[in-house]
């Protein structure tokens, strides 16, 4: 885990061009809190037409091989029905996956031009809402067999528990821990009554970039197996009651390939509120990683753990 901690340029260039690259020796970190993402400079080549390419290696004991290749076939299919997504190339060892030592896992991207839009405008939420009923169809066509379901005892909800009773506050734990518990029991009652497809699964706007002519949708790190609606309500820009404008914008263009069930936006508080504690869960996990005191100050305070309990209990009593 350390060798990742303090993955060298050296060996990020030698790992690219032990596959055929001729890189300039010029490459620069992207922000990645998960992983360890970059941006790469080429030599002009006969065998590669690209001048940038992004590679990205993969934080170790997360993801299997056989997760990851589901990741990257998702993306395949796809890109296959023309949805825009960024797939990653085939390597010279004839898969989208290489390996060193660590086990540290990596794959090369194109570097496909974008930028996140500062906030949905016009015809935006139709044209975000076509695009996501397009990849959701797609999603149908199998299951994710390697990934995580949303719900099931392999998903985050239930481990984070485990997790953060060692770190929240000795004087808020059981209120945490009553709000969350209730949080899991609505959800494992209430989410064996909607159908089940791969999703996204951390589909917010900074994963949807514009060329100015169209979006596309970028890192499916977290795609899993849920309710089309896990790909929905991060995406709205606030309280479900306060953005029924944007949300019937959206689904104008989502029905129109796709039939969305509006019952599942009853689950959106418990959704949000699995994400809180999950987040604070994958905090703590990635504590010994140097940059995580740095990016996250106030994690394990006591006025972070009260604001958290807030949060949730406000939550729980929706339920």
């Amino acid at each position: 885990m350390n060798s990742f901690f303090s993955l060298s340029p050296d060996a990020v260039l030698n790992a690219i061009e032990r596959h055929g690259y001729l890189t300039t020796g010029e490459l620069y970190q992207l922000n990645s809190y998960e992983n360890r993402v970059f941006n790469i400079r080429l030599e002009p080549s006969a065998k590669h037409k690209e001048t940038q390419i992004i590679a990205k290696f993969y934080r170790p004991g997360r993801w299997s091989i056989q997760a990851l290749q589901e990741e990257h076939q998702f993306l395949h299919e796809l890109a296959t029905e023309d949805i825009s997504v960024v797939e990653p190339f085939a390597l010279k060892n004839k898969t989208t996956i290489d390996t060193l030592e660590g086990p540290i896992h990596f794959s090369i991207f194109p570097k496909t031009p974008g930028r996140m839009p500062e906030e949905f405008l016009g015809r935006d939420w139709e044209k975000v809402g076509s695009l996501l009923a397009r990849l959701h169809n797609c999603g149908t066509k199998k299951k994710f067999i390697h990934r995580p379901t949303l719900g099931s005892a392999n998903h985050i909800g239930w481990q984070s528990l485990e997790i953060l009773e060692k770190w929240v506050s000795p004087e808020m734990w059981l209120r945490y821990k009553e709000a969350c518990l209730d949080i899991l029991d609505f959800l494992d009652e209430e989410l064996s009554s909607y159908q089940f497809l791969r999703l996204h699964g951390d589909f917010h706007r900074g994963n949807i970039l514009s060329n100015g002519t169209d979006f596309f949708f970028v890192d499916f790190d977290d795609c899993i197996n849920g309710p089309a609606v896990q790909d929905l309500w991060m995406l709205l820009p606030g309280e479900l009651k306060d953005v029924r404008e944007e949300l019937d914008q959206f689904l104008k263009g989502y029905t129109q390939f796709r039939e969305f069930n509006e019952d599942e936006l009853d689950l959106i508080p418990a959704l949000r509120g699995l994400r809180i504690f999950s987040y604070a869960a994958w905090i703590a996990n990635r504590w010994q990683d140097p940059s995580f005191p740095k990016l996250f100050p106030q994690f394990n305070s006591y006025l972070y753990w009260a604001e958290e309990v807030e949060a949730l209990e406000k939550i729980s009593w929706q339920l």
